[in-house]
């Protein structure tokens, strides 16, 4: 069992940063991949970034890469989400989730315990 908390959404401005954690209980949180994944207002969720369990290896959406970084500290069993140059477009509700593996994938039905979610908004 994992429990997953997501923190630092918030409302900034396009062009500006912010940081998300993901704070997780369990044992299993070093074993696993983390991921993020979004969900604006009438859409469905979408992937954003994963990471693989030693955070040696990590794959992005299109549309973040190169803005966004996932990062993990398995000593803190924290998984972050770095985002820079933020464009309104990337307004969601953003979610961590452990995978049922070990390496990275993108998946949404892979990925077996979710936080609960927190607000981004990007104004323009």
């Amino acid at each position: 069992q994992v429990q997953l908390v997501e923190s630092g959404g918030g409302l900034v401005q396009a062009g500006g940063s912010l940081r998300l954690s993901c704070a997780a209980s369990g044992r299993t949180f070093s074993s696993v991949a983390m991921g993020w994944f979004r969900q604006a207002p009438g859409k469905e969720r979408e992937f954003v970034a994963t990471i693989n369990r030693s955070g040696g290896g990590t794959y992005y959406a299109d549309s973040v890469k190169g803005r966004f970084t996932i990062s993990r500290d398995n000593a803190k069993n924290t998984v972050y989400l770095q985002m820079n140059s933020l464009k309104p477009e990337d307004t969601a509700v953003y979610y961590c989730a452990a995978a049922r593996t070990s390496y990275v994938i993108t998946l949404l039905a892979q990925y077996d315990y979710w936080g609960q979610g927190t607000q981004v908004t990007v104004s323009s």
